[in-house]
Order: structure tokens, then C-alpha cells, then sequence
């Protein structure tokens, strides 16, 4: 597979070489000449793009009342200087889009003053006093990737109001501005432009588009085969080894979203500019279903699963995914059930693509999106194990239970692998913490990191899956963790069954962990269960943990439980351990119980069975923050100490509800009982359960890919 693509690859990059760009013409990027007039009309024939073009106009009238303000760059992320050269760059885009729909030379005159202004100062500038650690500084914001972003957004306003400006000024901000830009992203920012990795992306987006956009040839083949023009680097480079065969891109549903947006909109650069180069079908319209995964990645309510360092509470809404489900439908694959999206996003951009899309929802043409089970693999070749999403009911109450058994996803990926989400009645019942990171906000480190991301979020124990010796998989190193993969052993997808199964064998040396979830839907009740069976083999004796993270409230527990009420301590001095609060421990009698959790009115009954002896504890999260930097978190976990081998069995159920207006409840008890593991060995896992008496026998057969699962 992998020569495949560098075959590929290198017969695009000969291509490229022997193609020209079309002449000059402006506007080229989101907005074409050839269609300003139907674009015009479709403002007020087709009420989505109507009401899109009513909230950019009055945002680019607010603007042109506003003086222009280019300040002297020195604030961190979320600071005045910061916000205020983001609130240029999109005020130069609406701006630019209303002088196109309106032809009021006014707002391309802001364009132009605005864009004389950075001109003027730019390169004055050095590089930014607050520079983000860790990361190469930018010129205009902390660091280089806000500036990449900044260009992006620029040049498409710039391609908007181009005929507007004399040539004379024309001149003056390119070479006062555009030039030098592209020179500090492919010689001072060399090393950030050739990666592999969202920050390249953004950067080869921009200097591509600035290539095109100002006739620099020059510029757009370093955009796409990096600064050495070998292909080694670059936007092709980029789309090959990011994103695995069926558009899952290794970085996670967070960085999926954001680095969608370079990937599409240059491609529609290189579309509009070089269509015979055919990039939208490049690696089998791979861009086409890197949306579609994206979307997938969500919850019902729109809510992309926050695992690795995911910002919570990010949504298809974003302006990522509105630019990429235009494009997607509008120049690669015209799917009905996109409309839906674009429904719900309640938004278009004002360009080609929107026209189209406004016209197609005008005409009745949507179909409902449809959440599927699937299983969504990682790495280049799609041998890097993988994210399996299994689903069952409607979009307005959903389970949704995820595992994530894929690569480490480079430096922003997470050391839980293995790691197990649960979504069901809109909310989160075993969530991820995401990143520890309060975006844009100053007054916490700048809008960076915390130092509690690494000491905390990154952690194992901070997941809902296996933390061996209190140490985390691959001991935190990155490096170490990104030479090796999950493995996907089994995925099924049937009405009544759907599993997923996965292996890890190489977080902890001489350790061998595998995972099997399912959701199994009984006739005797309304939701399907969710059976999670973790399974640990090892060489020698360990201590076992296995937390689950979870929202609500405990109702109700079969193991009598004597919380510390008048002090606390922390679980551990290291690997995230230092930050957790034990608020009770218990031994847990006859290896079996269960607890009740009441969340969003709706109850949660985790049963559970282990091998050998395990303690519970209770946990919060809390410990050693002296900035009070830390969410507040709350865990139950199955320790086991003192073996080689342990599994643990969970059955967990979801029944009943609560009316807080009525004062009413009804289902609070749960139906399932007798848990029992039979046998547990590398080969074959047995277990058992009952469910309102009625008895069922699941069993696990690693070595029997045809009889995988057997349920009795």
C-alpha cells in the first residue's frame, strides 16, 4: 500500500510539473467571476444563502464603521492584540465577500486600507514577545500557526477585492506583505512547514493559496511538495501519511475538524486554478470521506468525541466543518444526507458552493443523516488499529458506546489505549476529560496547555481503561508510543449485536490486554446493554487498575461503602495518580456487585464480575492543583493486586427515569444479576448474566475469527 501511494504521489508531483495555471482571475478561490451574478440572485431566491449573506453583511458593516486597528502584536491567545488581529483577518473576509455581492466599493476600500496598514508594519514586527513554548513563535500572534491561519483567511479576502485595488497598492501589499509572509512560513518557519502535521497544513494552505492568488508559481510547488520540491514534505505528503484509506485522520476528531478546513479550501484552490490535476479524486476522494468520518466522530446532538486533546463541546457547527461539507458536496460528492448537516449548521458559505448547496435544500433534495456502527481505521494504510463506534437507537436518544484502539496520534494523542466512551440520552455517562485547556482564556497560562494536560490528561488513569503498577502506557514517553499500534481483532455489526474487540501489547512490556464491547439489545428491555469484557495477561504479578470516569450522581451500590470524611489523600505520587483524591475504598465481596448512577434523569447500573479479588475505590479529582486548574471528575475503579492474570466483566444497564417537576421515578432498580466469569484464558473468555431471571451466556473465542462471539 505504502509504494502504492509513494507511485502515487510521485506521478501527481510529475504532473504538477508540467502543468500551467490558468490565467489570472479574480475572485478564483471560494467565490468564482463566473458565478458573482447567480450568486447575487441566489441571495434572494434561496433563503439559507439569504440569511448566511445577511449575517456576513452585518458583520462587514460594523466593520467599515470601525477604525482600522493593526496593532503592535504582544498579547498571548484570548489578549487584545491577539483577538484583534483575529477580528481583522475576518473582517477582511466579509468585507470582501460583500463587496462581491453588493459591489459597494466601501467595504473593498477597508480591505485595502486594512491590508495597506500590515504592510506598512509587518516586517517591523520581530517575532512575537509571548511566544508559545514548545512551539516556533509567529510574527503576528504566539505562534506560527495562528499566523498560517491569519493568511488563509487574508488571501481569500484579498482574491475577493483584487480588481478593486490600483495595481500601484496592489503592489504595495504584496511585496509589504504577502511576500514577506510566505518568506517567514518556508524559511523561518522551515522546520514547522515540512512536517507532517496540522500546523504544516495550515501553513502549506497558505502559501499555496498566496501562490495562486498572486501569480507565484514558485510558491504553490513548495505548497505542495514542500520547500525542497522532493514531495517529502507538503500538502500531498500530508494528505498520504495524515489520514488513514477511509479518511480517518490520526490526530483525532478535534484536529480532524480543524485541519479540515486548509485541506479543503486549498484543494479547491488547486481545483479552481489546476483542475486537471483532479485533486478532489486523489486517493479515492479521500478528502470526501475524511467529512464524512468527521461527522461520524460525533455524537447526535453534534458533539465531536473528545478523546486526545480535545477542547470539549466542539460541534459540526464549527466553521471548519461548514467550509468542509460545502465543499464536499458541492465539488466532490453531491450526498443528500450532507443537507441534513447543513440544516442543522443553519449556515452556508457564500460562495459556489453555497449557492448550490441552497439551491439542492430549496429543492427538497435533503435526506436524513444516518449515524451507522462502523468501524473507522487509523494509520496510512489503515493497519494501525482503529476507532469502533457501535450504535443503537434513534438519533434523539442514542447509545453511542466508542473504544479507541488506535496509534498514539503523535503529540496530541493520549497514553489510554483501549479507552472506552459511553453517550447515551444526550449526555456523556463515561466520559474522556478531553485536554486540560481553557481555549482563548488569558488568564489561564495564555489559552495554552496546562501543565496539568501532561501530569494529568494525558494519563492513563485518567482514561476508562487499564493502568498497570500505576505507571501509564508506554511510561508517558510519545516517542515510544507512536512506533506501535492497537489491533483490531473482531468488529461486528448486527441489529441485536454489535462488537468491537481490540488488542494492546506493547503499552506495558510482558503485557498482553484485550477488550471486547458490545451492545447487545434483549427482548425484556428498552435499551441494549452494554458488555465490556477487559481481559489482562502478564508474566509476572501486577497491580491492576480499571477506573470508569462518569457524570451523574450514586444512587446505589451493592458493596457498603465507608467514605473518608474528615480527610483525604492522594491515590498516587505520579502518572496522574498524584491528582486524585481516594474518598472510599472496600473490598469487594465475592468478586462481584454492582452501582447505580442517576444522570440526566435516567439511571446507569454497572454490574460487574472480576477473576480474582479487587478492591473499589471511589475517587474525585482534585489532588495537588494549586491553580484549581483540574474540572471536577468523579470515578469508581475495579484494583486488583496481587496476580498475573485478571478480567473484568461489566454489564452495564440503562433503565428507568426521574421527573424532577412531578416528583416521580420510575425503573430505578435494574433487571440485571448473577454475573459469572466461567473461564477466562488467552484463548476463550466465558461469562454469564442474568436479565430479569432469564439466563445468557456470552462467550469469546480469540483464535476463532468465524465464531468470534457466541451468545447463548
Amino acid at each position: 500500500m505504502m509504494n502504492y501511494l509513494k507511485k502515487l504521489v510521485m506521478g501527481l508531483i510529475c504532473l504538477i510539473s508540467g502543468l500551467s495555471v490558468h490565467a489570472q482571475q479574480h475572485p478564483s478561490i471560494m467565490l468564482t467571476k463566473a458565478n458573482i451574478t447567480a450568486l447575487r440572485k441566489g441571495i434572494s431566491t434561496y433563503p439559507l444563502l439569504g440569511k448566511s449573506y445577511k449575517k456576513i453583511k452585518s458583520d462587514a458593516d460594523k466593520a467599515i464603521k470601525e477604525p482600522v486597528d493593526v496593532p503592535v502584536p504582544k498579547d498571548a491567545g484570548g489578549g487584545a492584540t491577539h483577538e484583534q488581529h483575529k477580528k481583522n483577518y475576518i473582517n477582511i473576509l466579509n468585507c470582501g465577500i460583500a463587496y462581491q455581492m453588493s459591489g459597494d466599493k466601501k467595504y473593498a476600500a477597508y480591505v485595502e486600507a486594512l491590508l495597506l496598514k500590515y504592510a506598512s508594519e509587518y516586517q517591523k514586527w520581530p517575532l512575537h514577545p509571548k511566544r508559545k513554548e514548545g512551539h516556533q513563535g509567529g510574527r503576528i500572534f504566539w505562534q506560527s500557526l495562528n499566523d498560517f491561519v491569519w493568511q488563509v483567511y487574508t488571501i481569500q479576502g484579498y482574491d475577493l477585492v483584487y480588481e478593486a485595488i490600483a495595481p500601484a497598492q496592489r503592489q504595495q501589499i504584496e511585496t509589504g506583505l504577502f511576500i514577506p509572509t510566505v518568506k517567514f512560513f518556508t524559511e523561518d518557519c522551515a522546520e514547522t512547514f515540512n512536517k507532517i502535521h496540522n500546523h504544516a497544513t495550515w501553513a502549506v494552505a497558505a502559501v499555496g493559496m498566496t501562490g495562486y492568488v498572486i501569480n507565484r508559481p514558485d510558491y504553490v510547488e513548495m505548497a505542495l511538495k514542500g520547500t525542497a520540491k522532493d514531495g517529502k514534505a507538503g500538502y500531498l505528503a500530508q494528505i498520504d501519511q495524515l489520514f488513514s484509506p477511509g479518511g480517518y485522520y490520526t490526530e483525532g476528531p478535534y484536529y480532524q475538524r480543524y485541519a479540515l478546513l486548509p485541506f479543503l479550501i486549498f484543494a479547491k484552490t488547486i481545483n479552481n486554478y489546476q483542475p486537471a490535476l483532479k485533486i478532489f479524486q486523489y486517493r479515492d476522494q479521500l478528502l470526501a470521506k475524511a467529512i464524512e468520518t468527521s461527522l461520524q466522530l460525533t455524537y447526535t446532538d453534534g458533539t465531536f468525541f473528545p478523546f486526545n486533546d480535545a477542547v470539549k463541546g466542539k460541534t459540526y457547527e464549527s466553521a471548519e466543518l461548514v467550509y468542509g461539507v460545502d465543499i464536499a458536496y458541492a465539488d466532490i460528492k453531491p450526498q443528500p444526507e450532507l443537507l441534513d448537516i447543513v440544516n442543522k449548521q443553519g449556515q452556508v458559505i457564500v460562495s459556489d458552493a453555497g449557492l448550490k448547496i441552497a439551491a439542492d435544500v430549496a429543492a427538497g433534495k435533503t435526506k436524513p443523516f444516518v449515524y451507522q456502527t462502523m468501524l473507522i481505521t487509523d494509520g496510512a494504510t489503515g493497519k494501525d488499529g482503529g476507532i469502533g463506534i457501535l450504535r443503537a437507537g434513534t438519533n434523539e436518544d442514542q447509545q453511542a458506546v466508542l473504544i479507541k484502539a488506535t496509534s498514539q496520534g503523535m503529540g496530541h494523542g493520549h497514553f489510554d489505549r483501549l479507552n472506552l466512551l459511553y453517550d447515551d440520552n444526550n449526555v456523556e455517562v463515561f466520559p474522556d476529560y478531553g485536554s486540560a485547556r481553557f481555549i482563548n482564556i488569558e488568564s489561564k497560562k495564555g489559552g495554552d496547555y496546562l501543565p496539568e494536560n501532561k501530569s494529568w490528561a494525558k494519563q492513563t488513569v485518567a482514561h476508562n481503561t487499564l493502568t498497570v503498577d500505576e505507571i501509564s502506557n508506554f511510561k508517558g514517553n510519545a516517542d515510544r508510543a507512536q512506533q506501535t499500534a492497537a489491533e483490531i481483532l473482531y468488529f461486528k455489526d448486527d441489529a441485536n449485536l454489535k462488537v468491537i474487540s481490540a488488542a494492546e501489547n506493547n503499552a506495558y512490556p510482558g503485557v498482553k490486554m484485550t477488550r471486547t464491547t458490545a451492545l447487545l439489545k434483549v427482548e425484556a428491555l428498552q435499551k441494549s446493554l452494554v458488555i465490556d469484557v477487559f481481559r489482562v495477561d502478564a508474566d509476572k504479578v501486577h497491580q491492576y487498575d480499571l477506573p470508569f470516569w462518569y457524570k451523574g450522581h450514586l444512587t446505589d451500590s451493592s458493596v457498603q461503602i465507608k467514605s473518608f470524611t474528615d480527610q483525604l489523600k492522594a491515590l498516587g505520587t505520579q502518572y496522574g495518580y498524584q491528582h486524585i483524591w481516594l474518598n472510599a475504598e472496600q473490598a469487594v465481596p465475592e468478586q462481584t456487585g454492582y452501582l447505580t448512577l442517576l444522570n440526566n434523569k435516567r439511571f446507569y447500573t454497572i454490574n460487574f464480575a472480576t477473576q480474582s479479588a479487587v478492591n473499589l475505590k471511589l475517587l474525585t479529582l482534585g489532588a495537588n492543583d494549586p491553580d484549581q486548574n483540574l474540572l471536577e471528575s468523579k470515578a469508581f475503579m475495579l484494583s486488583s493486586k496481587g496476580s498475573k492474570t485478571q478480567t473484568f466483566f461489566t454489564v452495564t444497564e440503562t433503565h428507568g427515569s426521574t421527573n424532577t417537576v412531578d416528583e416521580t421515578t420510575s425503573g430505578a432498580s435494574g433487571s440485571v444479576s448473577d454475573l459469572k466469569i466461567i473461564t477466562a484464558g488467552p484463548e476463550q473468555i466465558s461469562v454469564s448474566f442474568k436479565v430479569k431471571g432469564k439466563l445468557y451466556q456470552y462467550q469469546i473465542n480469540f483464535k476463532n475469527k468465524e465464531k468470534f462471539i457466541k451468545l447463548n
